[in-house]
């Protein structure tokens, strides 16, 4: 019989593989893909923020040292947009970390129909951000549909720049933020409340507990890990935002809705300042690592429980 040469390639016997290796094993494309597009990108970004490179990327990087933060520190435009950043920050984290809650306990109720509100009430979250600026836009124009409203409310016409003002601007952007983000993290506080067991709410309606008052005694401690998540995710999400400010404002008027994100944009890709805008980015890092690591500080077992 014809015996084939594929086995006498291999060894008659393999060794066990070591069961310490076996989650490195199962990691190990990963770790490879992320290296290519995370990690390696990643030091190279850090490396030309000490460096002068962008105008010309057929000239190889000339390093600076510390020209590019001195740089930094001096640039109004960029305390300007961290600025703007963090009015972002502060006025789209508490907003996101209380209405989702009370909008997953209204859709918590069983009663007929409501899957179609939960349904509704998540449809922004599938919604492109794209197609969701673009049409906001046109609902901020000043002939636009918010405008007309109150214009047909107080029976004069009313023109508010939403959107070119540069009081305004900001706010109005942070607006469409919230109202995309309210679905998402509805289901996260939705998943959280089905986790409550029905006994406690019976036994603080035996107690005396109105329909509100068991949502202040019970569901808001239990609910007290989740509210944490949130505020975090919401955070780190609020301090990268971009697309919305591209789409709408583009960091007009006056960069009144300019944020750090934004701004590394336009050094790199507009005014090709590939260098300062890896001295920004990594400005940013610090920034968010250092949110999250006073958050995770605050109450860390309350993040873990909650993932768990």
């Amino acid at each position: 019989m014809k015996r084939s040469f594929i086995p006498w390639l291999l060894p008659q016997s393999l060794p066990p593989f070591p069961r310490w290796g076996i989650p490195y094993a199962f990691l190990a494309p990963a770790l490879l893909v992320l290296s290519f597009t995370v990690f390696w990108p990643a030091l190279q970004a850090f490396y030309l923020s000490f460096t002068e490179y962008g105008y010309d990327i057929t000239q190889p990087p000339l390093w600076v040292g510390g020209d590019n933060f001195v740089r930094l520190w001096r640039d109004k435009t960029f305390w300007q947009t961290l600025g703007n950043t963090l009015v972002y920050l502060m006025g789209v984290v508490p907003i996101l970390a209380i209405a989702p809650l009370l909008l997953a306990i209204l859709v918590n109720q069983k009663l007929k129909g409501i899957s179609w509100f939960r349904v509704a009430y998540y449809t922004p979250v599938v919604i492109s951000m794209v197609v969701a600026g673009i049409a906001w836009r046109w609902l901020y124009a000043e002939t636009g549909l918010l405008n007309q409203l109150f214009s047909s409310i107080t029976g004069q016409t009313i023109r508010i720049p939403w959107l070119t003002s540069p009081n305004l601007a900001l706010f109005s952007v942070m607006a469409v933020t919230i109202w995309k983000g309210l679905g998402y993290y509805m289901v996260i506080y939705l998943a959280g409340l089905q986790g409550i067991p029905a006994d406690l709410y019976e036994a603080a309606a035996i107690d005396g507990s109105d329909q509100w008052r068991k949502h202040w005694d019970i569901t808001l401690p239990l609910m007290r890990p989740y509210i944490f998540l949130v505020a975090v995710i919401s955070a780190i999400s609020a301090t990268k935002v971009f697309e919305e400010i591209y789409i709408m404002t583009q960091g007009g008027p006056r960069s009144s809705s300019k944020t750090v994100v934004y701004y590394v944009y336009e050094q790199a890709f507009v005014d090709l300042e590939m260098s300062y805008a890896c001295t920004i980015g990594l400005v940013l890092f610090i920034i968010i690592l250092a949110l999250s690591l006073v958050r995770l500080s605050i109450a860390p077992d309350q993040v873990t429980d909650t993932i768990s």
